[in-house]
């Protein structure tokens, strides 16, 4: 059988690549000191979790569901079931997201963070993005851009700390924030989900009293007796869901484990990146090692 002229045995292939040993090494040691670098320069970053589970109202949804067609037509009831997978979608809406960094007022903290300072228990501010002493945005742009960022920049990027993990067989969610101080993981995630409930609390409270509204126009406008027994069901539905609303803190999701200040970070695996870095090395170094063969061999 021919052979190419290229190709070695074992013993050969170890013999050549020996002699390329230094270059193997060298690159080897370079990609593994830079990987390091890599590790030690990426910041700590801290993971905080919640797990909720959905809230919800029975006795409306059975009183509804005994007034049967009439309500629906009228509207009312048959969202009990959608009402969470409202809310997870709300959490990621630019509606939402954006009034939660204004009334938290967190755009600083978000966008300027440089670092976190574990014996001090406090964020530094990268003054190349926003100065403290003066309260000037500092930070570089390109043409058509402010320094200041835009509602839409901290919505995009506070999603991007944001995870939510649904379980469908048992209904519960698990919302994670992370963020370089352990904090703000917590804190902001206890905001979170303390607002979002607010927000569709209110959501169908100001439902409910346009309801209640309607009805009542509609009950004064009929002589049915019938028609006013249905009306009048209807409003006490509405009121008794009113009611509930305004007397409920956890409106939508129930915390069942409550956010922590995490105490060990959840990223970066530093042995990983520089594991991985000095195989890439050696992998390179190696490749490289037998171009330079294959060329000497080609010219010998």
């Amino acid at each position: 059988m021919e052979k190419n002229q290229f190709e070695v045995d074992i013993s050969e292939l170890v013999r050549l690549l020996w002699k390329q040993k230094w270059l193997i090494i060298s690159i080897t040691f370079t990609f593994a000191v830079a990987s390091v670098l890599f590790a030690i320069s990426k910041p700590n970053i801290y993971k905080s979790e919640a797990v909720l589970f959905p809230v919800t109202d029975n006795s409306t949804s059975s009183a509804m569901g005994q007034l049967g067609g009439l309500a629906a037509l009228a509207g009312f009831g048959g969202q009990e079931s959608s009402k969470q997978a409202i809310a997870l979608e709300a959490l990621r809406s630019r509606a939402f997201l954006g009034s939660f960094i204004e009334r938290r007022d967190i755009l600083i903290p978000l966008m300027a963070i440089d670092s976190w300072d574990a014996s001090a228990k406090r964020i530094v501010i990268d003054p190349e993005i926003y100065d403290e002493s003066t309260g000037v945005w500092t930070r570089s742009v390109s043409e058509g851009k402010l320094p200041k960022p835009t509602k839409l920049e901290a919505i995009k990027f506070f999603n991007e700390l944001l995870s939510i993990d649904s379980n469908k067989v048992s209904g519960a969610t698990i919302i994670s924030l992370t963020n370089q101080s352990p904090d703000l993981a917590e804190q902001w995630l206890t905001w979170l989900i303390s607002d979002l409930n607010e927000w569709m609390k209110n959501k169908d409270i100001n439902q409910a009293k346009k309801n209640i509204e309607y009805l009542d126009k509609q009950l004064k406008l009929t002589n049915l007796s019938e028609m006013q027994n249905v009306f009048y069901q209807l409003i006490e539905e509405q009121t008794k869901k009113l009611m509930l609303a305004e007397a409920q803190d956890q409106y939508i999701f129930e915390v069942i484990d409550p956010p922590v200040v995490p105490e060990e970070k959840d990223s970066p695996s530093r042995a990983i990146i520089c594991v991985l870095g000095t195989l890439i090395g050696g992998i390179l170094s190696i490749f490289i090692a037998l171009i330079r063969i294959a060329v000497k061999r080609k010219h010998a």
